[in-house]
């Protein structure tokens, strides 16, 4: 799996960490970040979730 993340879409709502917070977390400006050593997705079952709970569709999910 190959999550992408625009950081020029992301508006920090913070949708992705209250779905995956396993995958995804937010820096210091609220901008979505991949958790270390979880950048393949790992450790959270609904990070399939993620890009249809994004309201800017900021996250993309392409399985490899």
């Amino acid at each position: 799996m190959r999550i992408t993340i625009d950081r020029d879409r992301c508006i920090g709502s913070g949708q992705c960490v209250m779905t995956a917070p396993g995958v995804f977390t937010q820096d210091d400006d609220a901008l979505v970040a991949l958790v270390a050593g979880h950048e393949d997705g790992a450790g959270d079952p609904r990070v399939h979730d993620v890009p249809m709970a994004c309201p800017v569709q900021a996250v993309a999910i392409f399985e490899d």
